[in-house]
């Protein structure tokens, strides 16, 4: 098992923004998580990267607390938000960061950014900070897949991109390796159903459905 949620509950403010959540995700799941605004699914999310503290109940990331156990957590998932982070490194020293910080190759990480048209040497002294939306999202994706997580999780990855780099970002998915577990929160469920196996519908802080597809 990769991830186990177990009765969690998280409020805001006394009000329950997850409501007594369970769900398990194995390997090789390819999952789209739907629902309104407010639903709880960014936070789910942020829970189980330890970003946040629950009120209660159990989440563990293959086997480890996410709070207690960051670094181990962390090892093995790769998270692409919605919003990437006003980083303000160049892109040289931002890859070198993460070859040192991460164990991930350089040319992997250039490998997959090619990929999706984007050539990181052209724009090696440019701030992250910088770059437009859709570079960012390409070279955060692009880390992402190159890091070789078990659990990928992508919160809206393709809001910044043009038709031709979704496109292209869908087949970096279909060439992972069937083990990897991917999580999706989306809007374009449509776009991603070849690539997924089961739809989980979240209302109110509650997991109301979950469906194999």
């Amino acid at each position: 098992m990769i991830v186990k949620v177990k009765e969690v509950r998280k409020s805001f403010l006394n009000e329950y923004v997850l409501d007594g959540v369970n769900l398990e995700l194995n390997s090789g799941d390819r999952v789209a998580i739907l629902g309104p605004n407010g639903a709880g699914k960014t936070t789910l999310i942020r829970a189980i990267l330890g970003f946040y503290h629950i009120d209660s109940g159990e989440i563990l990331v293959q086997g480890f607390n996410p709070i207690k156990s960051r670094v181990e957590v962390l090892k093995s998932v790769s998270f692409i938000p919605q919003m990437p982070p006003p980083i303000k490194l160049s892109l040289d020293e931002l890859l070198n960061y993460i070859q040192k910080s991460s164990d991930i190759s350089r040319e992997q990480i250039l490998q997959e950014a090619n990929k999706m048209d984007l050539d990181i040497n052209k724009n090696l002294k440019k701030q992250f900070l910088k770059l437009s939306g859709g570079m960012k999202q390409k070279l955060l994706i692009a880390i992402a897949i190159a890091k070789k997580s078990s659990l990928l999780i992508f919160d809206e990855p393709t809001a910044n991109l043009d038709p031709k780099a979704r496109e292209s970002f869908y087949k970096l998915l279909e060439e992972l390796d069937s083990s990897c577990t991917t999580l999706f929160i989306t809007h374009r469920i449509d776009e991603i159903k070849e690539l997924i196996n089961r739809k989980i519908y979240m209302e109110l802080g509650k997991v109301v459905e979950d469906e194999i597809l």
